[in-house]
């Protein structure tokens, strides 16, 4: 059997995977609210984020609340496709985001799928989604990577694995590791391939630093705070620029953005586009638009 589709005949029960806000409650989407008030089982990263999510939506949660996390899904998974079985809705959600992605919940699914049970989604708010599109980088086509490995070894040879990718990478990185992940990034693509390391999406603080691997790596040695999410540009992208004046505005911004001077932008931008100095100048100060 090449695959299985299910349908809501073959079962009662539902999974439904809920995407909860990555910071604002503003953010949630409004069929979480539903989602929660009519779950017969709740199965939550963290049972009192749940309880602090639903108080914030004003949502009073009668169905039976079970934590699921990385150190017990293993082991609460069967007990949880017994009650979808059963005919039981089960919502799965986590801490921020969409459940499975670099969250629990991929092992629920297939074991769902298997039993063929009907998986659906609330979808939401995603770091990754939202770092893509705030981040300036091409987001025609891009990959996931999640969490680098911790071990520098482990982690040299991922990105060495990933030094010609065209694609946009986007991964996600504990705030104490990110000096470390930005230097060996540099490392394995190149000082000069540009990023964008975003900090706290949607959140109070929410900080958008982009520029060359080498500059973000200095500058997080200062330390960095919050949730981040790392956007690195693919092979192509990072050696070239493309030469119409919202790009090229757009790629002088982004080194500025790092601390290099206009002047200096400019030039490397030019270099980078393969169009005369002037030709990024007259971009930048608008020059020529109203003609």
């Amino acid at each position: 059997m090449i695959g299985h589709v299910t349908s809501a005949t073959e079962h009662d029960g539902i999974l439904v995977l809920a995407a909860t806000p990555i910071g604002q409650v503003g953010d949630a989407p409004p069929r979480l609210v539903e989602a929660l008030a009519d779950a017969d089982v709740i199965a939550a990263e963290d049972t009192r984020r749940l309880a602090r999510l639903a108080r914030d939506l004003g949502v009073e949660v009668g169905g039976r609340v079970t934590s699921y996390f990385e150190g017990n899904e293993a082991a609460r998974t069967p007990a949880l496709v017994e009650r979808l079985l059963a005919g039981d809705r089960v919502v799965l959600v986590t801490d921020a985001g969409m459940p499975s992605v670099s969250d629990p919940g991929y092992r629920l699914v297939t074991a769902a799928v298997q039993a063929g049970v009907r998986v659906t989604a609330v979808p939401g708010p995603s770091a990754v989604l939202t770092a893509l599109a705030v981040s300036g980088l091409p987001v025609d086509r891009f990959c996931f990577e999640g969490f680098l490995p911790r071990k520098a070894g482990e982690r040299v040879r991922r990105l060495a694995a990933l030094a010609d990718e065209e694609r946009t990478l986007v991964f996600f990185e504990a705030p104490h590791r990110t000096e470390a992940a930005l230097r060996a990034m540099a490392e394995a693509f190149g000082s000069d391939r540009v990023a964008a390391v975003c900090r706290e999406l949607t959140k109070t603080h929410e900080e958008v630093r982009r520029g060359r691997l080498v500059e973000l790596a200095t500058w997080a040695a200062d330390g960095v705070r919050g949730e981040v999410t790392i956007v690195v540009s693919g092979a192509d992208a990072a050696a070239s620029v493309p030469s119409d004046p919202a790009s090229l505005r757009a790629a002088v911004e982004t080194e500025e953005g790092a601390g290099t001077s206009r002047k200096d932008a400019i030039k490397s931008v030019a270099a980078r586009a393969g169009v005369p100095k002037r030709t990024v100048y007259d971009a930048v100060h608008g020059v020529g638009e109203d003609a």
